[in-house]
């Protein structure tokens, strides 16, 4: 009660209780933090450690899945995304589900199994039943359940951005969204979100707008980049957007893309000028 605002204090062993309970379970803290605080000991790291690993071992636990990572990657957002039927006729319940489980999954065997944070973004297994599998065009998968799935060493896909629960939800209906993709890896996983668009900005104008010839989305993407109001956010976005162009816009891999099946290029420049593909 006598701190002066914004400044910094010591949190006691039941403030740690409340916050570790409340993070890893959703719910209060049981008997056994509780004691530990009343004990003042709850603070010492050895403790906190056996805590917190007792406490991801409970069931409970599913609760920072559910909702931590749940909200931290969007997840959520995949059981109202809604594909066009008509673009993507083979999206349905089935596969949103199971594209929302294999994340669940995921993220549940990082913390559990304790394994480095950089798994999220380049490890070499995931989740798949045979919905899922069949999407991915993984052989060898057959039944409704899900079972841990090991990549061979040259997959396309691997880690979070290999999803196709985050390559759904950072689309459009009808098409992919280089610049959903890159603003989500920079605000979700980079902590460096761009500012807002300025007002007044020219809606993007795509394949079949041009009377003479379709427009790629990457010369449609180039020529809203024109803009200089538009110029500096989209160089940062763009590129990262741009390297997922191989996956659509319900994460299946593919090689051509549009009416005419023009081959897509997934390759681009970051802005300190190191190029990839």
């Amino acid at each position: 009660a006598n701190v002066a605002p914004s400044t910094p204090y010591k949190l006691s062993d039941a403030d740690l209780a409340s916050r570790l309970s409340f993070f890893i379970w959703s719910s209060i803290p049981d008997d056994t933090l509780l004691d530990l605080a009343a004990k003042g000991t709850l603070h010492q790291p050895e403790v906190m450690k056996q805590q917190v690993r007792r406490m991801l071992a409970d069931a409970k636990s599913q609760a920072l899945v559910d909702n931590f990572a749940g909200q931290w990657f969007s997840i959520r957002n995949v059981q109202t995304h809604q594909p066009s039927p008509e673009t993507l006729f083979h999206f349905d319940d089935n596969l949103r589900k199971a594209l929302e489980q294999e994340m669940q999954l995921f993220f549940a065997s990082i913390i559990r199994e304790d394994r480095p944070i950089a798994d999220l973004l380049d490890a070499d297994y995931t989740f798949l039943n045979e919905r899922l599998a069949k999407h991915y065009g993984v052989p060898g998968v057959l039944g409704s359940h899900f079972r841990r799935v090991e990549y061979p060493a040259n997959s396309l896909r691997g880690g979070l951005l290999g999803q196709g629960s985050i390559l759904t939800l950072t689309s459009y209906s009808i098409r992919t969204s280089p610049v959903l993709r890159g603003k989500y890896i920079l605000e979700n996983l980079l902590a460096s979100p761009p500012p807002p668009p300025p007002p007044n900005v020219p809606a993007l104008k795509t394949e079949g707008d041009s009377p003479d010839k379709p427009r790629t989305l990457r010369e449609s993407m180039q020529l809203h980049r024109a803009n200089p109001a538009c110029a500096s956010c989209h160089a940062k976005m763009d590129p990262i957007g741009f390297s997922l162009e191989n996956f659509d816009a319900i994460g299946s891999w593919r090689t051509v893309s549009g009416a005419d099946n023009t081959p897509v290029d997934a390759s681009g420049v970051l802005p300190d000028g190191a190029r990839f593909h």
